[in-house]
Protein backbone atom coordinates (compact mmCIF):
# COMPACT_ATOMS: atom_id res chain seq x y z
CA UNK A 1 0.00 0.00 0.00
CA UNK A 2 2.30 2.25 0.76
CA UNK A 3 4.45 1.92 -2.48
CA UNK A 4 1.12 2.08 -3.93
CA UNK A 5 1.01 5.62 -2.76
CA UNK A 6 4.29 6.37 -3.01
CA UNK A 7 3.72 5.89 -7.08
CA UNK A 8 0.27 8.11 -7.03
CA UNK A 9 2.05 11.21 -5.38
CA UNK A 10 5.08 10.84 -7.93
CA UNK A 11 2.28 10.54 -11.27
CA UNK A 12 0.32 13.83 -9.73
CA UNK A 13 3.85 15.62 -9.18
CA UNK A 14 3.70 16.58 -13.35
CA UNK A 15 -0.15 17.29 -13.22
CA UNK A 16 0.58 19.57 -10.46
CA UNK A 17 3.44 21.42 -12.92
CA UNK A 18 0.58 21.25 -15.51
CA UNK A 19 -2.07 22.64 -13.60
CA UNK A 20 0.41 25.35 -12.27
CA UNK A 21 0.63 26.40 -15.42
CA UNK A 22 -2.59 25.84 -17.04
CA UNK A 23 -3.92 28.05 -14.06
CA UNK A 24 -0.83 31.05 -14.76
CA UNK A 25 -2.68 31.25 -18.12
CA UNK A 26 -5.97 31.18 -17.26
CA UNK A 27 -4.95 33.84 -14.47
CA UNK A 28 -3.39 36.33 -17.21
CA UNK A 29 -6.54 36.10 -19.36
CA UNK A 30 -9.20 36.47 -16.17
CA UNK A 31 -7.00 39.49 -14.78
CA UNK A 32 -6.36 40.76 -18.47
CA UNK A 33 -10.32 40.73 -19.15
CA UNK A 34 -11.37 42.11 -15.94
CA UNK A 35 -9.32 45.38 -16.66
CA UNK A 36 -10.46 45.99 -20.33
CA UNK A 37 -14.57 45.41 -18.72
CA UNK A 38 -13.17 47.97 -15.88
CA UNK A 39 -11.95 50.53 -18.84
CA UNK A 40 -14.89 49.78 -20.89
CA UNK A 41 -17.64 50.72 -17.91
CA UNK A 42 -15.21 53.28 -16.50
CA UNK A 43 -17.97 56.41 -17.24
CA UNK A 44 -20.88 54.57 -15.98
CA UNK A 45 -19.95 53.25 -13.16
CA UNK A 46 -17.69 56.94 -11.71
CA UNK A 47 -20.06 59.05 -13.36
CA UNK A 48 -21.55 59.85 -9.33
CA UNK A 49 -18.34 59.84 -8.03
CA UNK A 50 -16.32 62.20 -10.41
CA UNK A 51 -19.00 65.00 -10.10
CA UNK A 52 -18.29 65.32 -6.28
CA UNK A 53 -14.67 65.70 -7.17
CA UNK A 54 -14.88 67.83 -9.53
CA UNK A 55 -16.46 69.38 -7.25
CA UNK A 56 -14.03 69.17 -4.90
CA UNK A 57 -11.21 68.80 -6.72
CA UNK A 58 -10.62 73.14 -6.74
CA UNK A 59 -9.86 72.53 -2.59
CA UNK A 60 -7.70 69.50 -2.87
CA UNK A 61 -5.80 71.33 -5.61
CA UNK A 62 -5.31 74.35 -3.32
CA UNK A 63 -4.51 72.66 -0.62
CA UNK A 64 -1.66 70.64 -2.62
CA UNK A 65 -0.16 74.28 -4.14
CA UNK A 66 0.23 75.84 -0.19
CA UNK A 67 2.19 72.60 0.75
CA UNK A 68 4.48 72.86 -2.16
CA UNK A 69 4.87 76.71 -1.41
CA UNK A 70 5.75 75.44 2.27
CA UNK A 71 8.23 72.71 0.94
CA UNK A 72 9.59 74.82 -1.94
CA UNK A 73 13.08 73.39 -3.13
CA UNK A 74 12.98 70.59 -0.40
CA UNK A 75 10.06 68.73 -2.22
CA UNK A 76 11.74 65.58 -1.38
CA UNK A 77 10.62 66.30 3.10
CA UNK A 78 7.00 66.62 1.51
CA UNK A 79 7.85 63.06 -0.51
CA UNK A 80 9.19 61.26 3.15
CA UNK A 81 5.88 62.94 4.53
CA UNK A 82 3.51 61.68 2.14
CA UNK A 83 5.28 58.52 1.37
CA UNK A 84 6.14 56.88 4.92
CA UNK A 85 5.08 58.85 7.80
CA UNK A 86 1.48 59.27 6.65
CA UNK A 87 0.89 56.06 6.19
CA UNK A 88 3.11 54.99 9.39
CA UNK A 89 1.08 57.00 11.62
CA UNK A 90 -2.16 55.50 10.15
CA UNK A 91 -0.45 51.91 10.89
CA UNK A 92 0.01 52.36 13.88
CA UNK A 93 -2.88 54.71 14.89
CA UNK A 94 -5.25 51.46 13.75
CA UNK A 95 -2.50 48.77 15.41
CA UNK A 96 -2.83 50.89 18.69
CA UNK A 97 -6.41 50.49 19.09
CA UNK A 98 -6.69 46.37 18.22
CA UNK A 99 -3.12 46.03 20.56
CA UNK A 100 -5.24 47.58 23.40
CA UNK A 101 -7.59 45.01 22.58
CA UNK A 102 -5.52 42.27 22.55
CA UNK A 103 -3.86 43.01 25.65
CA UNK A 104 -6.52 44.23 27.94
CA UNK A 105 -9.96 42.44 26.04
CA UNK A 106 -11.63 45.50 26.56
CA UNK A 107 -13.57 46.98 24.95
CA UNK A 108 -15.95 44.11 25.05
CA UNK A 109 -17.87 45.29 22.17
CA UNK A 110 -14.74 44.85 19.85
CA UNK A 111 -12.98 41.69 21.72
CA UNK A 112 -16.50 39.46 20.71
CA UNK A 113 -15.27 39.51 17.10
CA UNK A 114 -12.08 38.01 18.07
CA UNK A 115 -11.12 35.07 16.01
CA UNK A 116 -9.06 32.90 17.73
CA UNK A 117 -6.56 34.38 20.57
CA UNK A 118 -2.92 34.22 20.61
CA UNK A 119 -1.35 36.71 22.44
CA UNK A 120 2.31 35.59 23.39
CA UNK A 121 5.41 37.20 22.28
CA UNK A 122 4.53 40.50 21.68
CA UNK A 123 6.99 42.83 22.26
CA UNK A 124 9.65 41.25 20.76
CA UNK A 125 7.45 41.22 17.31
CA UNK A 126 6.67 44.96 17.88
CA UNK A 127 10.63 45.41 17.66
CA UNK A 128 10.88 43.50 14.85
CA UNK A 129 8.07 45.58 12.77
CA UNK A 130 10.10 49.00 14.04
CA UNK A 131 13.33 47.58 12.76
CA UNK A 132 11.22 46.57 9.08
CA UNK A 133 10.23 49.97 9.06
CA UNK A 134 12.79 52.17 10.17
CA UNK A 135 15.79 49.81 8.60
CA UNK A 136 14.12 48.83 5.64
CA UNK A 137 10.99 50.52 4.58
CA UNK A 138 12.47 53.86 4.92
CA UNK A 139 16.18 53.42 2.92
CA UNK A 140 13.84 51.93 -0.07
CA UNK A 141 11.18 54.68 -0.27
CA UNK A 142 14.31 56.88 0.02
CA UNK A 143 15.72 54.86 -3.12
CA UNK A 144 12.59 54.78 -4.49
CA UNK A 145 12.17 58.82 -4.84
CA UNK A 146 14.98 59.17 -7.63
CA UNK A 147 13.26 56.12 -9.53
CA UNK A 148 9.97 58.13 -9.50
CA UNK A 149 11.31 61.25 -11.06
CA UNK A 150 12.66 59.68 -13.89
CA UNK A 151 8.92 59.11 -15.26
CA UNK A 152 7.63 62.38 -13.69
CA UNK A 153 8.11 64.54 -10.25
CA UNK A 154 5.67 62.72 -7.63
CA UNK A 155 5.65 66.00 -6.44
CA UNK A 156 4.49 67.74 -9.71
CA UNK A 157 1.99 70.57 -8.99
CA UNK A 158 -1.09 69.09 -10.93
CA UNK A 159 -3.35 66.54 -8.70
CA UNK A 160 -4.23 63.33 -10.65
CA UNK A 161 -8.28 63.42 -11.92
CA UNK A 162 -10.31 61.34 -10.56
CA UNK A 163 -10.13 58.75 -12.90
CA UNK A 164 -6.82 58.25 -13.56
CA UNK A 165 -6.26 57.99 -9.79
CA UNK A 166 -9.07 55.24 -10.01
CA UNK A 167 -7.05 53.32 -12.87
CA UNK A 168 -4.25 53.36 -10.88
CA UNK A 169 -5.71 51.98 -8.17
CA UNK A 170 -6.60 48.97 -10.25
CA UNK A 171 -3.33 48.75 -11.53
CA UNK A 172 -2.24 48.91 -8.01
CA UNK A 173 -4.13 46.29 -7.11
CA UNK A 174 -3.66 43.77 -9.74
CA UNK A 175 0.20 43.76 -9.77
CA UNK A 176 0.18 43.48 -5.99
CA UNK A 177 -2.16 40.51 -6.55
CA UNK A 178 0.10 38.69 -8.65
CA UNK A 179 3.56 39.66 -6.81
CA UNK A 180 2.39 38.79 -3.34
CA UNK A 181 0.94 35.53 -4.27
CA UNK A 182 3.93 34.07 -6.34
CA UNK A 183 6.77 35.45 -3.95
CA UNK A 184 4.45 34.55 -1.00
CA UNK A 185 4.09 30.90 -2.53
CA UNK A 186 7.88 30.61 -2.98
CA UNK A 187 8.69 31.51 0.27
CA UNK A 188 6.89 28.80 1.42
CA UNK A 189 9.13 26.37 -0.77
CA UNK A 190 11.10 23.99 1.64
CA UNK A 191 14.22 26.17 0.15
CA UNK A 192 13.40 29.50 1.87
CA UNK A 193 10.49 28.53 4.34
CA UNK A 194 12.74 27.52 7.27
CA UNK A 195 15.31 30.44 7.11
CA UNK A 196 12.99 32.96 5.96
CA UNK A 197 9.24 32.61 6.15
CA UNK A 198 9.38 30.57 9.32
CA UNK A 199 9.65 34.09 11.28
CA UNK A 200 6.03 35.06 9.86
CA UNK A 201 4.34 32.25 11.00
CA UNK A 202 5.77 32.24 14.63
CA UNK A 203 2.18 33.43 14.66
CA UNK A 204 -0.93 30.86 13.92
CA UNK A 205 -3.00 33.30 15.39
CA UNK A 206 -1.79 36.36 14.40
CA UNK A 207 -2.86 40.42 15.11
CA UNK A 208 -2.82 43.23 13.49
CA UNK A 209 0.78 44.12 13.89
CA UNK A 210 2.35 40.97 12.83
CA UNK A 211 1.38 41.87 9.67
CA UNK A 212 4.27 43.17 9.11
CA UNK A 213 6.51 41.03 11.31
CA UNK A 214 8.97 38.99 8.92
CA UNK A 215 12.60 38.28 8.00
CA UNK A 216 14.33 41.09 6.37
CA UNK A 217 14.35 39.40 3.22
CA UNK A 218 10.70 38.65 3.15
CA UNK A 219 9.99 42.17 3.67
CA UNK A 220 11.65 43.57 1.09
CA UNK A 221 10.19 40.86 -1.45
CA UNK A 222 6.98 40.43 0.09
CA UNK A 223 5.81 43.34 1.60
CA UNK A 224 7.38 46.18 -0.19
CA UNK A 225 8.51 45.31 -3.51
CA UNK A 226 4.47 44.24 -4.65
CA UNK A 227 3.04 47.94 -3.00
CA UNK A 228 6.31 49.51 -4.79
CA UNK A 229 5.81 48.44 -8.18
CA UNK A 230 2.53 49.90 -9.24
CA UNK A 231 3.64 53.32 -8.60
CA UNK A 232 6.98 52.81 -10.50
CA UNK A 233 4.97 51.59 -13.24
CA UNK A 234 2.49 54.46 -13.65
CA UNK A 235 4.64 57.25 -12.85
CA UNK A 236 2.54 57.87 -9.91
CA UNK A 237 1.54 61.24 -8.09
CA UNK A 238 2.73 61.81 -4.30
CA UNK A 239 -1.13 61.73 -3.73
CA UNK A 240 -1.85 58.37 -5.61
CA UNK A 241 1.18 56.97 -3.75
CA UNK A 242 0.30 58.04 0.03
CA UNK A 243 -2.88 56.94 -0.45
CA UNK A 244 -2.09 53.74 -1.98
CA UNK A 245 0.36 53.09 0.77
CA UNK A 246 -1.96 53.99 3.41
CA UNK A 247 -4.68 51.18 2.15
CA UNK A 248 -1.96 48.71 1.86
CA UNK A 249 -1.16 48.71 4.77
CA UNK A 250 -4.94 49.37 6.54
CA UNK A 251 -6.08 46.48 4.34
CA UNK A 252 -2.60 43.60 5.24
CA UNK A 253 -3.48 44.83 9.08
CA UNK A 254 -7.14 43.71 8.77
CA UNK A 255 -6.26 40.60 7.04
CA UNK A 256 -4.14 39.41 9.85
CA UNK A 257 -5.97 41.51 12.79
CA UNK A 258 -8.17 38.51 14.02
CA UNK A 259 -11.09 40.23 14.26
CA UNK A 260 -14.44 39.87 11.82
CA UNK A 261 -15.71 43.21 12.82
CA UNK A 262 -18.92 44.59 11.00
CA UNK A 263 -18.90 46.82 7.58
CA UNK A 264 -15.05 45.88 7.10
CA UNK A 265 -12.86 42.99 5.03
CA UNK A 266 -13.32 39.49 6.11
CA UNK A 267 -9.84 38.29 7.85
CA UNK A 268 -11.04 34.73 7.55
CA UNK A 269 -8.98 34.29 4.06
CA UNK A 270 -5.33 34.82 5.58
CA UNK A 271 -6.18 34.03 8.86
CA UNK A 272 -6.83 30.74 7.71
CA UNK A 273 -3.31 30.69 6.07
CA UNK A 274 -1.62 31.21 8.96
CA UNK A 275 -3.38 28.53 10.78
CA UNK A 276 -2.94 25.50 7.85
CA UNK A 277 0.34 27.17 6.07
CA UNK A 278 -0.56 25.64 2.26
CA UNK A 279 -3.41 27.27 1.64
CA UNK A 280 -4.64 30.97 0.75
CA UNK A 281 -1.38 32.79 -0.12
CA UNK A 282 -2.47 35.58 -1.84
CA UNK A 283 -4.69 38.98 -1.39
CA UNK A 284 -8.06 38.59 -3.48
CA UNK A 285 -8.06 34.98 -3.93
CA UNK A 286 -7.84 34.80 -7.34
CA UNK A 287 -4.98 33.27 -7.92
CA UNK A 288 -5.52 31.07 -4.98
CA UNK A 289 -8.91 30.03 -6.92
CA UNK A 290 -7.12 29.28 -10.00
CA UNK A 291 -4.18 27.73 -9.02
CA UNK A 292 -6.45 25.36 -6.61
CA UNK A 293 -4.86 26.82 -2.96
CA UNK A 294 -8.06 27.36 -1.61
CA UNK A 295 -9.71 24.09 -2.27
CA UNK A 296 -9.08 22.78 1.48
CA UNK A 297 -10.67 26.21 2.97
CA UNK A 298 -13.57 26.28 1.14
CA UNK A 299 -15.21 23.25 2.71
CA UNK A 300 -14.21 24.70 6.10
CA UNK A 301 -17.09 26.92 8.31
CA UNK A 302 -14.29 29.97 8.04
CA UNK A 303 -15.13 30.01 4.46
CA UNK A 304 -18.60 30.28 5.18
CA UNK A 305 -17.94 33.29 7.07
CA UNK A 306 -15.25 35.05 4.75
CA UNK A 307 -18.19 37.40 3.94
CA UNK A 308 -18.84 40.93 4.71
CA UNK A 309 -20.28 41.15 7.85
CA UNK A 310 -23.38 43.55 7.73
CA UNK A 311 -24.48 42.98 11.01
CA UNK A 312 -23.82 43.15 14.77
CA UNK A 313 -23.50 39.42 16.07
CA UNK A 314 -19.69 37.83 15.61
CA UNK A 315 -19.90 35.33 12.62
CA UNK A 316 -18.28 33.16 15.37
CA UNK A 317 -21.49 32.75 16.96
CA UNK A 318 -24.09 32.53 13.97
CA UNK A 319 -21.71 30.27 11.69
CA UNK A 320 -20.05 28.61 14.66
CA UNK A 321 -16.98 25.80 13.77
CA UNK A 322 -18.69 22.30 13.99
CA UNK A 323 -18.11 20.85 17.48
CA UNK A 324 -15.75 17.81 17.71
CA UNK A 325 -17.08 14.66 18.41
CA UNK A 326 -16.57 12.56 21.36
CA UNK A 327 -14.57 9.65 20.79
Amino acid sequence: MKGEAGRMQHSDKPKQEGHIWGSMRRTAFILGSGLLLLVAFWNSVTWHLQRFWGASGYFWQAQWERLLSTFEGKEWILYIIGAAQVPGLLFWAFNGLLLVVDTTGKPNFISRYRIQVDAEKLRQSVRTVLFNQCVISLPMLVFLYPILKLWGDPCRRELPTFHWFLLELAVFTLIEEVLFYYSHRLLHHPAFYKKIHKKHHEWTAPIGVISLYAHPIEHVVSNMLPVMVGPIIMGSHLSSITVWFSLALITTTISHCGYHLPFLPSPEFHDYHHLKFNQCYGVLGVLDHLHGTDTVFKQTKAYERHILLLGFTPLSESIPDALKKME
